[in-house]
């Protein structure tokens, strides 16, 4: 068998052997596409802006269970000597940090991980030591996009470290269409050079999977009772009328009654079969019996429902107004808050203020729960509130966050004093 060290040379010469694989095929050695300045940019006065800057890891909002989306990018990685690889360790551990206490899923994209900015393997074993249970039990899957041999090799030298149960939690991915069938794949921010080696990838193999951003068939018709998926306006005609979509009213209704006191709600995720099995009993109009479940799982589909809407909640027209509230004073925002509130359409708004009124009595609870007004807005913001045609960025979370922790703890400023009659 061997040796931990005739590995680790096994694994520098194999990396070395993919460098010179790359550059024949490429017949330079480039430096890294950076992402767009509209996907990333970091404020100079982040405690980590010397790594930041370099996009390496990225928060991508929600996949479609409700958990958060982490990506790390090879590629983005500056040579060993421009970097500190210790603050790079500092850093991932002050992103995850945020959202470890709530379950969470890792995409690492490995083209673009060369001997010259690869972190040495001991590096790798003092960062598998140092992340302890807190991140490892919430974190769900563990994505190696394009794995190579190099991977392999490494996997072989932590075995002995690894737990079985953690080991479950790795998936290789081949080719990034192969992401669609797990996560939420257009919020990924996926470096330009990720993107375009997986087309060279795809055009290697005479039989390979479609491509990650073919054009896709036309959906089909929605069902009239469909609940997830289509607009507002669509589950209004379709339900005489009635402004708040069922499943809103449903499990909202039956976690004001029975959930507001369950510790980490809206924290937890479900089995994704779960979900897709009660979302389909919703869009074929059948009873739900959330009694039938854990009192997380309501709480998962409520949130499921806004992140499928085809325009969030609070519009695409808000996006950049949010985005602009770090420029406004402390002391203004609640006002400036309730100004952009105020211009929704009028059956946005009062969905709106159903959900918040909801969210504030929870953020109530607090005590019992541990869900206030901040963390009920770091799971539900990118819920709420999302761009157009870009992925949510790291930098982009902080406002999304504010402004959505400012709509649950100043409800009443914001809203109103009174929630829509007879609704909560």
């Amino acid at each position: 068998m061997a040796s931990t060290s005739d590995l680790e040379q096994l694994a520098d010469l194999e990396l070395q052997k993919e460098d010179e694989d790359e550059e024949d095929q490429s017949g330079i050695q480039g430096c890294p596409s950076p992402l767009p300045s509209s996907t990333f940019s970091p404020d100079p006065s982040h405690p980590y802006y010397d790594v930041a800057r370099h996009s390496i890891i990225q928060v991508s909002g929600d996949d479609n269970y409700g958990r958060k989306l982490i990506t790390f990018s090879s590629c983005c990685l500056p040579p060993s000597h421009q970097l500190n690889h210790q603050r790079l360790l500092e850093y991932l551990k002050f992103t995850l940090d945020q959202y470890v206490e709530m379950d969470y899923i890792l995409v690492y994209f490995h083209y673009g991980l060369r001997s010259t900015n690869k972190p040495s393997l001991k590096w790798l074993r003092d960062a598998y030591s140092e992340f302890d249970r807190k991140y490892k039990k919430n974190l769900k899957t563990l994505y190696v996009v394009h794995p190579t041999n190099f991977i392999r090799i490494v996997w072989n030298i932590f075995k002995p470290l690894i737990s079985h149960k953690f080991g479950k939690k790795l998936t290789y991915v081949n080719y990034l269409a192969e992401l669609r069938d797990h996560l939420n794949y257009e919020q990924l921010v996926i470096p330009p050079d990720v993107l375009r080696h997986d087309e060279k990838l795809r055009a290697a193999q005479k039989d390979g999977p479609p491509s990650s951003v073919e054009t896709l068939p036309p959906p089909r018709p929605p069902l009239p009772t469909q609940q997830f998926g289509v607009s507002l306006q669509y589950i209004r005609e379709k339900n005489r009328g009635a402004v708040i979509p069922p499943v809103v009213q449903q499990t909202v209704s039956y976690l004001k009654d029975k959930g507001l006191r369950t510790e980490g709600i809206f924290r937890r995720s479900a089995r994704v079969q779960l979900v897709k099995d009660i979302q389909k009993l919703y869009n074929q109009g059948k009873h739900v019996d959330l009694d039938q479940y854990d009192m997380h799982v309501p709480a998962v589909i409520l949130k499921a429902f806004f992140r499928e809407l085809p325009e969030p909640l609070l519009t695409f027209r808000v996006y950049n107004q949010v985005q602009d509230l770090l420029n406004v004073e402390t002391s203004l925002r609640v006002t400036r808050c309730k100004q952009i509130i105020e211009s929704l359409p009028e059956h946005n708004f009062i969905v709106a203020k159903y959900l918040l009124c909801f969210l504030h009595m929870v953020s109530q609870e607090s005590i019992v729960n541990k869900m206030g007004p901040s963390n009920l807005a770091c799971v539900f913001g990118v819920n709420l509130v999302w761009p157009r045609h870009a992925s949510i960025s790291l930098t982009a979370l902080t406002p999304i966050n504010i402004f959505t922790e400012i709509l649950i703890e100043h409800f009443h400023t914001v809203f109103g004093s009174r929630c829509p009659p007879g609704q909560i």
